[in-house]
């Protein structure tokens, strides 16, 4: 008897579904001599993984038979829902989220990237979310332009408080003392302008490390 993704989803739910059935059902069909289900299980193979297959280049995915422009595209638009879903509770106006909450939406936002971005997320008196804002990418080494940078943008955003964030591409998410020369630099100016510095996280693979938690602000 055939495996059915899609009437399993339907009777069981999309919970109950392997990584392969879920993205069988994405690709819909499969190629000469193998199902939708084979070609989904051949690529979790290849690229060792589902987040392996969803972050790779365009121009290796598109290479691999089974693939090609069209379920390249499926693949991302569906990646790009995702980050959207979780950016929802984050948008203007929303109360800030648990601290759960926030620490997935920033992994979605920045884990995958090849490049280190330093991310503001502004708040009013009242811990209401303003605005979510990439202020640079590149290094943390240039303290001064990350400092002024921010106070910039605070002053523009009118915020009350912000939790600051960004990515260590090497996965380790362990602050650096780079890091911590910038937390205290950002403080301090912040403190100037009457802005409360929340929370400074690392995101490295699969973990959000918090200053504010280590006694670090």
């Amino acid at each position: 008897m055939p495996e059915r993704p899609r009437e399993k989803l339907l009777e069981r739910g999309a919970g109950v579904l392997t990584e392969a059935e879920l993205l069988a059902i994405l690709l819909r069909t499969g190629v000469r001599g193998q199902s939708a289900l084979d070609v989904a299980r051949g690529l979790l193979l290849e690229f060792g993984s589902l987040r392996g297959l969803l972050t790779t280049d365009r121009e290796r995915l598109c290479g691999v038979r089974g693939l090609g422009p069209a379920r390249y595209v499926v693949l991302q638009a569906s990646l790009e829902l995702a980050r959207r879903h979780y950016q929802e509770p984050f948008r203007a106006g929303a109360p800030l989220g648990t601290t759960h909450a926030t620490r997935e939406f920033l992994q979605m936002r920045l884990r995958d990237l090849p490049y280190e971005v330093f991310c503001c997320l502004w708040l009013d008196n009242r811990n209401r979310v303003i605005a979510f804002d990439e202020i640079s990418r590149g290094t943390l080494d240039m303290a001064n332009v990350h400092v002024r940078e921010v106070v910039k943008q605070a002053l523009f955003r009118n915020a009350a408080a912000v939790l600051v964030a960004h990515n260590h591409p090497s996965g380790v998410a362990e602050p650096s003392l780079a890091d911590q020369m910038v937390t205290q630099r950002l403080k301090e100016a912040l403190t100037l302008v009457e802005v409360r510095l929340l929370d400074h996280l690392v995101v490295g693979d699969g973990v959000c490390e918090s200053f504010a938690e280590r006694g670090l602000l």
